[in-house]
């Protein structure tokens, strides 16, 4: 009898290795087709976690990155944040997260939400359908500046709004768990 199937036949078996129908074993398969995915992720947990900046500093990196993060600037959002947060002086990890406001699940509510705050203050026709057909599209084509201006325009209205939100309740967030890690210390000692 092979040693690795008796292994199989030994009452501590599924310890050792579990069978291909277990619940642990085919989570252990799908985790591993994402394995790439979860280090970058990770350090990116443990950067924001462990940020060491001023709570002012923090909280305007989290501002500008809400207000680049709601342009439509796909793929350009987070270099938008690093390079406003430089200009702020904020923080660039910070930035860079928050531009995660808009991500493939949240990208068509954002746009479409601002696209219409747009139109609302330039007081334009929605001549736009939005199921695109080839008459549609047509009529894209020919609106096509008057979109992207109605777009901008909501994006970056909206993006201060937000931008200003996120600075202040980020901020009364980052004092107070800044106060109560202080508090945690002098207990210890």
């Amino acid at each position: 009898m092979n040693q690795k199937h008796h292994r199989h036949n030994s009452p501590a078996s599924h310890v050792l290795t579990p069978p291909e129908s277990s619940p642990k074993y085919i989570k252990s398969r799908r985790s591993k087709k994402f394995l790439w995915l979860r280090k970058p992720l990770r350090l990116t947990y443990l950067k924001l976690w462990r940020l060491r900046g001023r709570p002012k500093f923090v909280a305007k990196g989290l501002a500008v990155g809400v207000f680049a993060g709601c342009f439509p600037f796909l793929g350009m959002q987070s270099i938008l944040g690093i390079f406003l947060a430089t200009m702020f002086k904020g923080s660039r990890v910070a930035a860079v997260a928050a531009t995660w406001i808009s991500n493939p699940l949240t990208y068509v509510p954002i746009f479409v939400f601002n696209y219409k705050i747009g139109k609302l203050l330039l007081r334009t026709e929605d001549t736009v359908s939005l199921p695109l057909d080839l008459k549609s599209f047509a009529a894209f084509k020919e609106q096509g500046a008057t979109f992207a201006i109605a777009l901008l325009m909501g994006s970056f209205v909206v993006g201060m709004i937000l931008a200003v939100i996120t600075y202040f309740y980020g901020l009364a967030i980052l004092e107070r768990w800044r106060n109560n890690r202080r508090i945690k210390k002098r207990k210890l000692k």
